[in-house]
């Protein structure tokens, strides 16, 4: 008979037969770097070893320099990094510090002229996660959900969809982390700079509500492909809503508060005014309906008909 080891550590027993205290809760930060792995080889080191010093130095300039010097379990992954900090600072995690990370990635990109730039998606949650001090700690569900998060569809796709030269964030923020900062208005970025998404990842069994932020947006938001191919397309907002009866017959409404519609035929010249609406009217929460650029783009002599 085998004798047992005492000295090993022994397995957590009797889950849900017992309260215990939660350990405290903290803010987790996860970064990547795009394109890692389809880098030469000789080029890993160099990344793994810059980019925790490019955080650090977006730290400093956002006047958050005691989150590095206080960071919590914090970890190299090889093609990023990955630390925990006191999640009363999350407000100013996600603005200014995204903004500032983003800015100190262009004068990176811009000084390191003729290397592949270094592009980040970064990812934030919330949630009770131990700290022993050791290299075990902060390991738990949220911090797992943290990196599936960084690993997830959406967050890769806007990275991808936008320009290398222009934008170099793309940051992804759990629903906890967006209620708890941005919605409840501590965040100095409001809300219709986030776009809500389904968080999934390829491969894992990960479905999560979300929200993407860019701090320097450069293209089109994108939608989730309807064959599930890993190509992303652009999806367009029609005026027109399609609806259906009971008898499902598609029929068409066309809209258009405080404007004009014209649905029949026009011969000759036409002129329209309107004097009530510069621009297009959107109702509702314009972040969770509208992809892509959240403008106006007038394409020709946008004065023609008036002269």
């Amino acid at each position: 008979m085998r004798e047992f080891n005492s000295e090993l550590p022994q397995p957590i027993a009797g889950s849900y037969t017992r309260s215990r205290p939660l350990p405290p809760y903290r803010g987790i930060l996860a970064v990547d770097a795009k394109d890692f792995t389809g880098r030469p080889a000789i080029e890993h080191e160099a990344v793994s070893r810059v980019v925790p010093e490019l955080l650090k130095t977006a730290l400093s300039r956002a006047e958050l320099r005691d989150l590095w010097n206080d960071r919590l379990f914090p970890a190299s992954t090889g093609d990023g990094y990955v630390f925990g900090f006191d999640p009363t600072r999350m407000p100013f995690v996600i603005h200014p510090l995204l903004l500032m990370l983003q800015d100190v990635l262009t004068d990176y990109n811009i000084l390191s002229y003729g290397a592949v730039p270094i592009r980040l998606r970064v990812s934030l949650h919330v949630g009770p996660l131990p700290d022993t001090g050791d290299e075990f700690s902060g390991n738990g569900t949220a911090r797992n959900d943290t990196h599936r998060l960084l690993d997830s569809r959406p967050v890769k796709a806007v990275l991808a969809s936008h320009k290398e030269n222009i934008t170099h964030v793309a940051a992804i923020l759990s629903e906890r982390c967006y209620e708890d900062a941005v919605a409840s208005g501590y965040t100095g970025r409001h809300r219709d700079h986030f776009v809500e998404v389904a968080a999934t990842v390829d491969g894992k069994g990960f479905s999560q509500r979300a929200w993407i932020y860019v701090p320097q947006p450069s293209g089109p938001l994108y939608e989730e492909p309807a064959n599930g191919d890993a190509a992303q397309e652009p999806v367009q907002e029609d005026i027109r809503s399609l609806e259906r009866d009971d008898t499902q017959t598609p029929r068409v409404k066309n809209s258009a508060p405080h404007g004009n519609i014209n649905t029949g035929t026009v011969h000759g010249g036409q002129s329209v005014s309107n004097h009530h609406v510069a621009g297009d009217h959107v109702g509702g929460n314009k972040a969770g309906r509208v992809r892509g650029f959240q403008g106006d783009q007038v394409r020709g002599n946008k004065y023609q008909g008036r002269q």
